[in-house]
């Protein structure tokens, strides 16, 4: 049995086996195209191709694919085997330079938000040698890039691609400002912690609610939640911790970097978080977790659950965004120095993100917006919708120092003009974490909280990574020809702390007087679910600050708001569909037999003994009938919503139109229904419940 240092990355084609099979040309050359941007030679790309087949064959590959991430939110790939005819009638195994370089998949069938018409099939992937190679079901994935016939980004990849070199060519102007003359990129980490739920395989696939839509339409509160909180980092289950080992092997030969696995809030909820790694390898690292997630699961006889919100009254799950900025040599520029020149960098660097955030706090809350998400956000259990920075009492008190030009009472009295006087020496994880904050400074990182569990995690780096970029070029304009540049330094950071101060908030973000305070008094937004926030996308600034960093093209703007905006509409509609066929095929029925049998009970009790008490049986006959009426009745006005609901051609319109109406409809429907199972006997109820999804099997 291999160890664990010697099964990790085994089926990647990283640098050690890029060392081990190219020559030292080869290697050197494909090394500055990683690292540098440097235009790859046909001749490298034939030799790293040869290499590549021939140690993916070796470990049982037949098959090759260009592995991509397209609007779907989930991954996509196309096989095709090695085989090339050999002129005796047999087959040799060969793969080239141009077939790893360049694939073309039917593009025609995928969502492009209108930048192409249906039968134009034609579609580019092309290879992205910044994210290793990888065999996965006996297949060498290639991850790659993938665009249209005419150049546009269909994928999350490109974009993502693009805001991380935006933000390299702007971090890098500032370092060179402080005088680093040695660093040749900058890039983002980030560590995406993954929470989910597990549930029996069995008991999922009597709910079509789940199987059609992965979350419960209905269920009753059973009479233990996670009130005890006895889940959270409890002993895990024998039955998961096997998925769990399964589950850390798959991944570590990937080379994804699992590291923690714990009990979550809720019952039968779970995470698992890894070790940072540059955002386009972890991006598709968090692809490759959530698809493994389910795969083992699986084969455990369990089924994992992405859903942010799979079950009413418990926690929903997220996705936990750990951001931050490094250098090549491995500097990260989030963490304070240890002079008074490096904390200025620092304070910088701090307070870009800080303007980034205020001024695009309607990009991050985009960058979050899908129906299942709207469920969660503000919840008690998620960040609220409103966006705002925590850093902690001690920053924030540096920063109000800054601001008025008053001394910073530390252990050390200092007058804070930034790079003459003495600074205070910060410290990592001075104040507690607060996790009600949707953006939190938790040591030498912000954590951003209000992704969802399902989502990709590269459109909140998109976002983040550009608006970033564009702090940091305002600053880079002004700074390059300063007169006086410590003192346009100090004015820089103290005008940006004044300026945007109203995003910094260090209390309960679950308080309603915070969202209050918020919205009324510090101007924040307030965008609760994703009609409200969508349409910003399109705003004039947000337009000019991602097509300025090109980073996205007009088009591709438009078509990504149409694309979220049919996903909403196309999701909803789905559950509430499936809520009628549910109600009309399972629980109705189900009412009716359970009334029936109340009423022959009180029939056969008042034949034998007149005298003989059914009041029982006519409290839950009348109930019952009550219900049943009202719930024939809000199925019906469910239906007839949905119908007209066709009837609307526009996107925007139709989203609006299911928010104010389908939703609550949708909503009031399972109130009658939950309120129905409570007194339906368990044998006749059609589907497994709350109680038997969350505390059943183990």
């Amino acid at each position: 049995m291999k160890t664990i240092t010697e099964s990790f990355g085994s089926m990647v084609f990283d640098e050690r086996v890029m060392k081990a099979t190219l020559s030292a040309s080869v290697y050197s050359s494909l090394e500055k195209t990683i690292h540098e941007g440097a235009k790859l030679d046909a001749t490298v790309a034939d030799a790293v191709a040869a290499a590549m087949k021939d140690w993916a064959v070796l470990r049982g590959a037949t098959h090759y694919t260009h592995w991509f991430q397209p609007l779907t939110g989930i991954t996509a790939e196309k096989h095709d085997s090695f085989i090339t005819p050999s002129p005796d009638g047999g087959v040799i195994m060969e793969f080239s330079g141009k077939e790893l370089i360049k694939g073309e998949p039917d593009a025609s069938s995928f969502p492009s938000g209108g930048l192409r018409a249906t039968f134009e099939a034609r579609g580019y992937t092309a290879w992205d040698p910044t994210s290793y190679a990888f065999i996965k079901d006996n297949t060498l994935c290639i991850p790659t890039a993938f665009c249209s016939y005419g150049g546009e980004a269909l994928d999350k990849k490109t974009p993502l691609l693009r805001s991380m070199e935006a933000l390299n060519r702007q971090a890098l102007r500032i370092l060179r400002l402080f005088g680093n003359s040695t660093a040749k990129y900058v890039h983002t980490s980030v560590g995406p912690e993954q929470e989910y739920f597990l549930i029996d395989k069995e008991m999922y696939l009597k709910r079509k609610d789940l199987v059609y839509t992965g979350r419960t339409l209905f269920g009753a509160k059973p009479p233990k939640g996670q009130e005890m909180d006895d889940h959270y980092f409890g002993v895990i289950k024998p039955r998961v911790a096997a998925f769990m080992e399964d589950l850390n092997q798959e991944l570590w030969k990937l080379g994804v970097l699992a590291k923690t696995e714990h009990n979550e809030v809720a019952p039968a909820q779970h995470e698992l978080a890894p070790i940072y790694t540059t955002t386009n390898v972890a991006t598709d690292h968090n692809q490759l977790t959530m698809e493994l997630l389910q795969k083992t699961a699986s084969r455990h006889h369990l089924v994992c659950l992405l859903h942010e919100k799979p079950f009413a009254g418990v926690n929903g799950s997220g996705k936990h965004n750990n951001w931050s900025m490094t250098t090549d040599d491995g500097s990260n520029l989030f963490t304070p120095g240890a002079t008074p020149y490096e904390n200025a960098q620092f304070l910088l660097f701090l307070c870009a993100v800080i303007k980034a955030v205020d001024d695009y706090q309607d990009l991050l809350r985009i960058s979050v917006a899908t129906a299942g998400n709207d469920h969660r956000l503000g919840a008690n259990e998620a960040p609220p919708a409103v966006m705002s920075i925590f850093l902690g009492n001690e920053l924030t008190s540096i920063l109000e120092a800054i601001e008025t030009d008053t001394p910073y009472f530390a252990e050390k009295r200092s007058k804070m003009k930034l790079g003459v006087d003495v600074l205070p020496k910060f410290t990592k994880d001075t104040t507690d974490r607060n996790r009600t904050s949707p953006f939190a400074f938790t040591g030498n990182k912000f954590e951003f909280r209000a992704l969802g569990s399902s989502d990709s995690i590269a459109c909140v780096n998109i976002m983040l990574n550009t608006a970033v970029a564009e702090s940091l070029k305002i600053y880079a304009d002004r700074l390059e020809h300063a007169k006086d540049f410590p003192s346009a330094l100090h004015e820089m950071i103290r005008k940006t702390i004044k300026d945007h101060k109203r995003i910094i908030f260090n209390g309960n973000g679950y308080d309603d007087t915070w969202i209050r305070e918020a919205v009324k008094e510090r101007g924040l937004l307030n965008y609760r679910t994703t009609p409200d926030c969508l349409p910003h996308l399109l705003d004039q600034k947000n337009l000019e600050l991602l097509t300025t960093h090109k980073v996205f093209t007009p088009a591709e703007l438009s078509s990504r708001m149409e694309i979220i905006l049919e996903n909403y509409c196309k999701s909803i509609t789905i559950e509430a569909t499936t809520m009628v066929d549910m109600v009309m095929k399972e629980i109705l029925p189900a009412i009716s037999s359970y009334t029936l049998e109340m009423a022959q009970i009180a029939r056969t009790k008042q034949e034998v003994d007149a005298s003989l008490s059914c009041v029982y049986e006519k409290e839950v006959l009348h109930q019952l009938t009550g219900l049943s009426q009202r719930i024939h009745s809000q199925v019906q006005a469910l239906s007839d919503h949905l119908v007209a609901l066709q009837e609307l051609s526009d996107t925007c319109r139709t989203a609006f139109q299911i928010r104010d109406v389908i939703l609550p409809s949708m909503c009031t429907l399972r109130v009658a229904c939950d309120e129905a199972e409570l007194l339906c006997p368990k044998r006749l109820w059609p589907f497994p419940t709350y109680g038997d999804l969350l505390f059943g099997v183990w």
